[in-house]
C-alpha cells in the first residue's frame, strides 16, 4: 500500500500517520473513555441540559495545539538557541526547529489524539496554513477544531484598527481556504491583544477567545455586541513557557498534568471545572515528550466522569448554559487592565 502524502510549501511529503482511519474524526469528544456517537456530539454543542458539563461530567478537559510552523520570521524568532542571531539574517537552524512541527510533530500528535479518541483545537497562524494546507486539511478531517491564531508568527496589538482586522481576517481566509472550517476561537501571539480586539473578533463571527487565564471554567464577557466567551488559556501548562527544552523533566511534567488534573477533578464534585493544556507543534511533538502526554492520557481516560472537549464545545456549552456561566460586566481595557469592549 502506497503512503499517503501532504504538500509542504511546494514539497510531497509522505507521512504514514496521514492514513489513519477516517473513522476516527467522526467522535469529537469522549467521557470516560468511550465513543460518543451523533446525537451526544450535537447535544454536547447545542445542548439543552442542566448539568454542569455535558452527560454529568464533573470536569472537561480540554487540549490546545499551535500550528505555527511556517508562520515566523526566517530572522529573529524564538527558539532554543539563546545567542540571536545578526539581524536580517535567516535563522537557518531555529527555521528547522520549526519545521520539526510540521514533519514530525503534529503527524505524531495526531495519532497520540486518535489513540486515546480524544478531539482538541488546533489554533492554526495563517501563513503556517499557505504552506502546508493539506496538514491543515488532515487536522480538520480527524475531527479537530480549526482556530484562528493571526496571519503570522507576530504581535498584532500595536496594529491600527484597520491593520489589525486585516490581520486577523487573513489568517482567517487561509484557513477557511485550506480546511473549509470558519474559525469561531482565537489566541493572539503570547495572548497580547489590543483593547479593541475583543470588538474586532465579535464583528468577524467569533464567539471565543482564549487570551486570559484567569479561571480554571469558562466565562461571558459582556460586549458592545453582546455575549462573548472565554475560554481561559494556561501559562503553567503550556509547554512554551512552563516546560521547555532547558531543564526538562518528564517525570516533572507528567506529575505536573496528574496534580492539576487530580486537584480539579476533586473540585469538580460541586463545582464546574476546566483543565488546559496547550502543545506547541515544535515542541510537545517530540517523540520523548509525546510518550509523556500518552501516560497522562492513560491515566486521565480511566477516570469516570471527564469530557474530553474543543474550545468550540466548551465555548457553546457556556453560551447555552448562561445562568451557570460567570459573566463579567467590565469597562474599557484602558481603565480595567482587562480584555473587554473598547471605550
Amino acid at each position: 500500500m502506497s503512503e499517503s502524502r501532504f504538500t509542504h510549501d511546494g514539497r510531497q511529503v509522505s507521512r504514514r500517520t496521514l492514513l489513519a482511519a477516517a473513522a476516527a474524526s467522526a467522535i469529537p469528544m469522549a467521557v470516560h473513555g468511550k465513543s460518543v456517537n451523533q446525537n451526544a456530539t450535537n447535544e454536547a454543542r447545542m445542548p439543552n441540559a442542566t448539568s454542569t458539563w455535558p452527560h454529568g461530567a464533573r470536569l472537561a478537559v480540554s487540549f490546545s495545539l499551535m500550528f505555527e510552523a511556517g508562520g515566523q520570521p526566517i530572522s529573529g524568532a524564538g527558539g532554543v538557541i539563546p545567542d540571536p542571531i545578526q539581524k536580517g539574517s535567516p535563522d537557518l537552524p531555529t527555521n528547522a526547529f520549526f519545521e520539526y512541527g510540521i514533519y514530525e510533530g503534529i503527524p505524531r500528535l495526531l495519532d497520540l489524539f486518535d489513540k486515546h479518541r480524544i478531539k482538541m483545537s488546533s489554533f492554526m497562524i495563517g501563513g503556517a496554513v499557505d504552506k502546508a494546507p493539506d496538514l491543515a486539511r488532515e487536522i480538520v478531517r480527524r475531527g479537530h477544531e480549526a482556530a484562528a491564531h493571526g496571519r503570522t508568527w507576530e504581535n498584532s496589538y500595536a496594529l491600527d484598527a484597520d491593520a489589525e482586522r486585516r490581520f486577523i481576517a487573513d489568517g482567517v481566509e487561509s484557513i477557511v481556504k485550506a480546511t473549509g472550517e470558519q474559525p469561531i476561537g482565537w489566541n493572539a501571539y503570547w495572548m497580547r491583544n489590543s483593547p479593541r480586539t475583543l470588538d474586532i473578533l465579535q464583528s468577524l463571527g467569533f464567539l471565543y477567545q482564549i487570551d486570559e487565564p484567569s479561571r480554571d471554567e469558562p466565562f461571558i464577557v459582556t460586549l458592545k455586541g453582546g455575549d462573548f466567551v472565554t475560554v481561559p488559556y494556561t501559562f503553567h501548562l503550556n509547554d512554551i513557557v512552563s516546560f521547555p527544552f532547558v531543564g526538562w523533566s518528564a517525570a516533572a511534567y507528567e506529575q505536573a498534568l496528574r496534580d492539576e488534573f487530580d486537584q480539579l477533578y476533586e473540585e469538580g464534585s460541586h463545582r464546574r471545572r476546566m483543565m488546559v493544556v496547550s502543545l506547541h507543534d515544535r515542541i510537545s511533538g517530540h517523540a520523548n515528550r509525546v510518550r509523556s502526554l500518552d501516560r497522562f492520557l492513560t491515566y486521565a481516560r480511566s477516570k469516570p466522569d471527564v469530557w474530553f472537549a474543543r474550545k468550540d464545545e466548551i465555548a457553546r456549552w457556556a453560551l447555552s448554559n448562561r445562568s451557570s456561566t460567570p459573566i463579567e460586566r467590565r469597562g474599557p481595557p484602558t481603565v480595567t487592565g482587562l480584555p473587554g469592549s473598547a471605550a
